[in-house]
């Protein structure tokens, strides 16, 4: 779950497997994102009217090898020992990043080094979304 508030992130906060129902997932992932995300302070109430979420469904992760990402259409994950990050597809398209910069965002967001992504330790794997948000129904990145 994202949230925003005047078009600038605010909030993001989600879960790639659950044993809970969607629902109660989207319910937890909504006020951890309003909340509890430790970038930013809780939102306040004055915010509110500003306020804007985008939900991203994702699809079973999968490896991918690194000439395979297709910007816009594919989230990263980066993950060794136990520590991994997650970038949504739409983050490349956004920050206009190239297929190395995305990696390195990745690898950034999971607290390894920018190139930990270059090594064989390190499992990249990959997946697509359905976003839902307010100012757009539906958009696929299937």
């Amino acid at each position: 779950m994202t949230v925003h508030v005047q078009g600038k992130l605010r909030g993001c906060i989600g879960v790639v497997e659950t044993s809970e129902p969607l629902s109660a997932s989207i319910v937890h992932c909504a006020s951890g994102a309003a909340l509890r995300d430790p970038r930013f302070p809780p939102l306040s109430e004055g915010e509110l009217s500003a306020l804007g979420v985008e939900l991203s469904l994702l699809s079973r992760p999968a490896p991918l090898l690194v000439p395979e990402i297709e910007l816009g259409r594919h989230g990263l994950i980066v993950s060794k020992d136990g520590r991994r990050g997650l970038l949504l597809p739409q983050v490349a398209v956004e920050h206009k990043l190239n297929r190395e910069q995305f990696l390195a965002e990745t690898c950034r967001k999971a607290g390894f080094s920018l190139d930990a992504w270059r090594t064989d330790d390190v499992a990249i794997q990959g997946f697509t979304c359905v976003v839902i948000s307010e100012s757009e129904e539906f958009q696929r990145g299937e």
